[in-house]
């Protein structure tokens, strides 16, 4: 499942999005007010460059035992790293049902794009477990810091971690601040103590994007992000003509969606016009009919999921707006999801 969610957000991340030009693009934003209410959690976020949620309940036990329907070895490496997450946190994700990303670009030198992430995790914990589990960890990997009124506890890592025993991310620190008896802010220091900050907020701050994440209310995740001309730049694509197309790309959604047996994935991308649209939607027909031919040089199992998400694959421009739609059995997706 990392990888699915990784390749969903790399493709939206680096294909698609929108700005604040042309009626098209004022009649694609009255859309997205109009949209069903979002999550809660999303709107407590600070701002942010791109928003994203997850449905960790139904990962855990919805996804992940279809996925692993036919390798309980697999799914009991996955209950292990959770457990392990647990004792070397004092956090179970079995205990939370959503999890709130909130991620920020900064440029600290010239062709370098630095991503920051606050996650707000919703559920159950207790913070003496995280002291617990804090005071148990080896002398100088632990401390507490206050930061307006709150303790924010700081776990020294210095390695690759399971987030919540789902995302692989590797950190130096994690720290992890309660919000409210029911709420978690997690990041670096930085970050989390901008979550804090965020409490005092409108709660209006990524209104645009979450409406954009909080279309699909059935996803397992959903995502909303502004492209910053600087991050398309920074990602050197060596084309020169998709480099242009993907240039006039302003903003970026998607989800990831769940059927008794498919995975379903929707990538759209807003652009600065309808015109912009059409001629993306031109390069990714032709990278689809590109990938096509290699196909056969992968090993068996990548080239089953390749053929069958490019069989499926469907791309439509509506005014200044890209949409790519594909499905895979999840049957397919099993065999490939050895990281988790």
């Amino acid at each position: 499942m990392k990888n699915i969610l990784l390749y969903g957000a790399l493709l939206v991340t680096s294909t698609i999005l929108v700005s604040s030009s042309g009626s098209t693009l004022a009649q694609n934003r009255r859309r997205t007010s109009a949209m069903r209410p979002a999550s809660t959690l999303l709107s407590r976020l600070p701002t942010s460059d791109v928003v994203a949620l997850v449905k960790v309940r139904r990962v855990l036990y919805e996804a992940l035992p279809k996925l692993f329907a036919d390798n309980s070895a697999k799914l009991a490496e996955v209950n292990r790293q959770i457990e392990d997450f647990k004792t070397r946190t004092g956090l179970d994700p079995r205990d939370f049902d959503e999890l709130a990303l909130g991620m920020t670009y900064s440029y600290p030198s010239e062709g370098v794009t630095k991503i920051n992430t606050l996650v707000l995790a919703k559920g159950n914990f207790s913070a003496g477990a995280l002291v617990a589990a804090g005071r148990a960890a080896p002398n100088g990997k632990y401390r507490e810091q206050k930061y307006q009124g709150r303790i924010v506890y700081i776990f020294t890592l210095d390695q690759q971690v399971r987030l919540l025993g789902l995302m692989d991310v590797t950190v130096r620190e994690l720290a992890v601040c309660p919000l409210d008896g029911n709420t978690l802010a997690l990041g670096d220091v930085l970050s989390v103590r901008r979550g804090v900050d965020a409490i005092k907020g409108s709660g209006r701050a990524n209104a645009e994007l979450i409406a954009l994440a909080s279309q699909d209310s059935t996803a397992v995740l959903g995502f909303g992000g502004n492209t910053p001309p600087a991050v398309l730049s920074n990602l050197r694509i060596g084309n020169d003509a998709i480099a242009k197309d993907l240039a006039a790309v302003r903003q970026v959604y998607g989800s990831l969606g769940m059927t008794d047996k498919d995975l379903q994935m929707l990538v759209a991308a807003r652009t600065i016009n309808a015109d912009s649209a059409r001629n993306l939607s031109e390069t990714v027909e032709g990278l689809k009919a590109f990938g096509g031919l290699f196909i056969n040089r992968l090993p068996a199992a990548k080239g089953a999921l390749a053929k069958s998400a490019l069989g499926n694959l469907k791309i439509t421009t509506q005014g200044n707006e890209l949409q790519i739609r594909t499905a895979v059995a999840q049957a397919e997706i099993a065999p490939l999801v050895g990281g988790f």
